[in-house]
């Protein structure tokens, strides 16, 4: 044989052998530390897979999943019929939903906030605007500067629907890029207030949350995730646009073993299983 198609023919041997599957992961921000560490450490023991993840929000997520640009969406609510709709109409399908985590979606406070609890009813005030001032939920005379998610996030959107009850947040409200500027600006300032998953929250302390003004103050633990006493819990989704085979399939499954899921509650987040 030619040396030189010998050669040629090493070569498209070697970059045959050494070919990878990428799996590519896009969408919540509450997820993305959680989505980086399953990549991580499933690329250590699959060094023949190469797994990205991107953040964005789940709304970004969800697009590019309708889009065809990512396998796997990551999303911190369920996706809606709408976004059902658009699936079907490109892939014939609904789409595969796969509840991987749970979440106490955290209220934050300052470190020096001498408020520990706050009612659904009081965040709902907070949010929509109808309390401003610390003294009316039994902090400081000092105005309360409201902090919370741009509007493409799941986050966003479950925190309105579930605490605002479908209202409008307050005008006044700082909406920030991702879960860990929220934390940021509330660990900054003594008269903040922000909310987000439970993993992030370093550097703040979190508000037991009341179901009623007579019920008890229950915070984000493992304990009250799992039983769902906790008012604010919640899953963490996983969508891909059908049935997932191969690879892909492979990987979720092993996101929801035991392994996988150890990866979660190392994160701070809490398992499934």
């Amino acid at each position: 044989m030619n040396k030189a198609i010998l050669t040629g023919t090493l070569a498209m041997l070697t970059v045959a052998a050494v070919a990878k599957t990428t799996i590519t992961v896009k969408g919540s921000d509450t997820m993305v530390i959680m989505a980086q560490r399953w990549a991580e450490t499933y690329m250590t023991a699959h060094p023949d897979i190469t797994i990205q993840v991107t953040g964005g929000g789940s709304g970004t997520g969800i697009s590019a999943l309708i889009n065809g640009t990512t396998d796997i969406c990551d999303a911190s609510r369920p996706m809606k019929s709408s976004e059902r709709d658009n699936l079907k109409s490109r892939y014939s399908s609904l789409g595969v939903e796969i509840k991987s985590a749970k979440d106490g979606l955290s209220v934050y406070l300052n470190d020096q906030s001498p408020v520990d609890e706050l009612s659904l009813d009081q965040l709902k005030g907070i949010y929509t605007g109808e309390i401003k001032n610390w003294k009316d939920v039994g902090g400081p005379d000092a105005k309360i500067v409201v902090y919370g998610r741009e509007n493409n996030s799941g986050t966003y959107v479950f925190f309105r629907d579930n605490v605002l009850m479908g209202k409008d947040y307050t005008s006044t409200m700082q909406s920030l890029p991702g879960t860990a500027a929220v934390v940021n600006a509330v660990s900054k300032d003594k008269f903040g207030i922000g909310y987000g998953g439970a993993a992030y929250g370093k550097g703040i302390k979190f508000a037991k949350v009341k179901k009623d003004a007579g019920s008890p103050g229950i915070a984000p633990t493992p304990e009250t995730i799992k039983d769902g006493s906790y008012p604010l819990t919640r899953y963490l989704y996983m969508y891909t646009k059908s049935r997932p085979t191969g690879e892909l399939k492979a990987y979720i499954d092993w996101i929801l073993s035991a392994e996988g899921q150890a990866v979660v509650q190392a994160v701070g987040y809490f398992p499934v299983k």
